[in-house]
């Protein structure tokens, strides 16, 4: 079964990039590459019941087992020694990556408390697009009265896009709720 993102893609948005940007050749026609979605842990690092709560979450969200990722370096003032684990990493690509994007914009996106649209000025220049969420319970695999620890999440959207305007807009017909700049 092929993702309903996927075949919006395929459908609608490859035409109408094709239109309004007069690409020739359907290859050039940006699309997603990837999706990387990361926790950074803090304090509850050091505890491997929390930590291993952390990995079943980002697990269920995603579908994927994340990566433990550790400290490069010791720090004294962070309390951080060298290996030390400090936060979780999963890279989707594929089905899963859409998948995951089309929960993220119908189910978690709108349960965010009092949301004004995304900030469409989150690009990074190269046509890839960052948010970040502020709660792990906005996904409805988690169950929010099992919650020990309230965790956020940076989300990386990588596109093939050239410029900042066609990753936007990319995203925009799949369905991100971006915000209008007022001028």
């Amino acid at each position: 079964m092929v993702a309903r993102l996927i075949e919006k893609y395929r459908n609608e948005i490859t035409p109408a990039m094709r239109e309004q940007f007069g690409y020739t050749n359907p290859m050039r026609v940006p699309r997603l590459t990837k999706v990387v979605i990361s926790m950074g842990m803090g304090q509850t690092a050091r505890e491997a019941a929390r930590l291993e709560t952390a990995i079943k979450e980002l697990s269920a969200i995603t579908g994927q087992k994340p990566v433990v990722c550790k400290s490069r370096k010791s720090i004294s003032n962070f309390k951080l020694r060298e290996g030390m684990n400090v936060g979780l990493q999963v890279t989707l690509r594929g089905q899963r990556m859409y998948e995951f994007l089309d929960r993220l914009i119908t189910l978690a996106i709108p349960r965010v408390k009092d949301f004004r649209g995304l900030n469409p000025n989150s690009f990074d220049g190269r046509g890839n697009y960052n948010m970040g969420l502020t709660e792990q319970t906005l996904f409805p695999e988690i169950d929010p009265d099992k919650v020990q620890v309230v965790q956020g999440m940076n989300i990386n959207i990588g596109t093939t896009a050239q410029t900042d305007e066609e990753a936007r807009r990319l995203l925009t017909l799949l369905g991100m709720p971006f915000r209008t700049v007022e001028a």
